[in-house]
């Protein structure tokens, strides 16, 4: 049986929710009082002259302040409806960074399901003993709230949509069981952008962006960002992204800052593509389960209602058979690139099992839900007929693979 794409987000919706923030973005603009220049400047310069002895001024040293970098932070800030954000020279930058905020007898509890280089990074992070981590199952709120009032973490992580499989978390509740707990909550938007949700709102303290991804959109720049709901946060953040070096560099920034300007008319375009290819996906025999929350047969499907203005624009789904339809599909697509990352304009497939969660055991991956025939698609802004045609024709090879399944184990 195949279950229709729910549309309450129309186009119409869409658009309206992102006139409204598109202000936000133009963050810089016209703020060049010496010259006038249209566009912000872009300082490169590593360091800023004293006035005199003991004149120092806002500005001394790039990797503690630059004005390029503060003005695509307070652009994020705005977007995210935070007090202040930390831009980074990568998104596990921005991961690591939230980490500092832990001691040795700390607990971060993260999802059994989160991207593979969070896993590896709060895995190998607790081996060295630098906190203590516990994984949970985040589509089962009792459960993470037995685990929290069990270990009394000072952070619980959450990503959702979940990567790769989509599955959605309740920020709300996952809010209450911290002031339950007195850990902070701490949310990894990156899949959905401010535009389409904001945790903070929703009683999130932390929030974090690869801004690699949507953010930047043309896969040329990595970055990531940290918003923090109360300044206490934020200076914290900002004195250890500044004691280990982990803040962007102006051009990374300047670059993003040109990207975060068409997020709104991009992602529009993203997620118009991506209902078209799950319309395909979820009608032809090749494809076993299509994992999208905008579909009414998705687990978590009136849980994105209630707290995202949007669906996005990832899509997962598992082929039936084996290896070889896996090959097919991948030698048969030409639009979508086989890569990792995600949220670029142009399209990419992903297999997760052997690429963004390889550093997961294999147990870890299948009680993730991961297996071998699953493939990630980061749907770009190519025109629609053309996509719709690439994935059909992928499809047909997959199904003609058939014959002698290989297993993945």
């Amino acid at each position: 049986m195949r279950f229709a794409i729910n549309l309450k987000y129309g186009n119409k919706a869409i658009i309206m929710k992102y006139q409204k923030i598109t202000n936000t973005v133009r963050a810089g603009i016209d703020t060049d009082g010496q010259h006038g220049a249209v566009m912000p400047p872009v300082y490169l310069s590593s360091n800023f002259s004293f006035e005199g002895l003991g004149g120092k001024r806002e500005y001394d040293y790039s990797r503690s302040g630059n004005p390029t970098r503060d003005v695509l932070a307070g652009a994020i800030t705005r977007l995210e409806v935070g007090h202040g954000a930390v831009v980074t020279n990568t998104g596990m930058s921005a991961v690591v960074l939230v980490t500092h905020l832990l001691k040795p007898e700390d607990t971060i509890v993260a999802p059994h399901n989160c991207y593979g280089g969070c896993y590896r990074a709060f895995s190998s992070l607790s081996g060295a003993g630098r906190f203590k981590t516990q994984f949970a199952d985040f589509t089962d709120t009792d459960a993470v709230r037995r685990t929290c009032l069990t270990h009394r973490p000072r952070i619980i992580w959450v990503e959702t949509p979940s990567n790769p499989l989509l599955r959605i978390t309740d920020i709300r509740a996952m809010a209450t069981i911290a002031r339950e707990c007195g850990a902070l909550l701490v949310v990894d938007n990156t899949f959905l952008t401010p535009l389409l949700q904001q945790p903070l709102s929703l009683g999130a303290d932390i929030v974090v962006h690869s801004t690699t991804k949507y953010i930047n959109g043309h896969s040329d720049v990595v970055g990531g960002a940290v918003v923090a709901k109360t300044p206490a946060l934020l200076e914290k953040l900002a004195w250890w992204a500044n004691c280990v070096g982990s803040t962007a560099s102006p051009w990374d920034c300047s670059q993003t800052m040109r990207g975060l300007r068409t997020l709104h008319a991009r992602l529009r375009c993203h997620e118009e593509n991506a209902q078209a290819v799950v319309r395909v996906l979820n009608a032809h025999g090749a494809v076993g389960r299509v994992h999208y929350p905008g579909l009414t047969n998705h687990p978590d499907h009136h849980l994105a209602l209630a707290q995202q203005s949007g669906f996005g624009a990832i899509i997962s789904f598992e082929l039936k058979g084996g290896e070889p339809e896996v090959r097919a599909f991948l030698d048969g697509t030409k639009l979508f690139t086989l890569a990792e990352s995600l949220g670029g304009v142009e399209s990419l497939v992903c297999h997760p099992a052997s690429m963004t969660h390889a550093a997961m055991t294999r147990e870890a991956q299948h009680e993730a839900g991961i297996r071998g025939t699953l493939l990630r698609l980061s749907v770009g802004i190519e025109h629609t007929p053309d996509l719709i045609s690439d994935v059909s024709a992928a499809l047909a090879d997959a199904s003609r693979a058939g014959l002698g399944v290989v297993s993945f184990g």
